[in-house]
């Protein structure tokens, strides 16, 4: 709800457009996933398909739809393609969706007695 004195202006269609395609590609599990991970630093694709449990195939697959929506992008070093997520903004709100939920998931800590 906005207070008294501030204006929030409704984005553009083309904006609205272009970030629920970015929220689509992160509602897959297994994408989600690639992105927590380069979030906390960069890979190739044999590192990714060993840390989220993929398949190599799907996992180079959803690399490239991420880096056709640029979530994701990619260097070349010597024979290997390392892929890192460039964009701090989706690095912060992959970390708060995430972060969230598994403080929700989280068991309530037990108040020890006094408290």
């Amino acid at each position: 709800m906005a207070t008294a004195g501030s204006v929030f202006e409704d984005p553009p269609a083309d904006v609205l457009a272009e970030a629920a395609a970015a929220f689509g590609l992160l509602a897959s599990p297994a994408r989600l996933h690639i992105v927590w991970a380069l979030a906390q630093g960069e890979s190739d694709v044999t590192g990714l398909a060993e840390r989220v449990g993929g398949a190599l195939p799907a996992v180079s697959q959803h690399l490239t739809k991420l880096k056709l929506a640029g979530l994701v992008r990619s260097r070349r070093e010597g024979r290997r393609q390392v892929y890192y997520v460039d964009d701090p903004d989706i690095v912060d709100v992959v970390r708060l969706m995430v972060g969230r939920l598994t403080d929700r998931a989280a068991p309530p800590r037990r108040r020890l007695h006094g408290l």
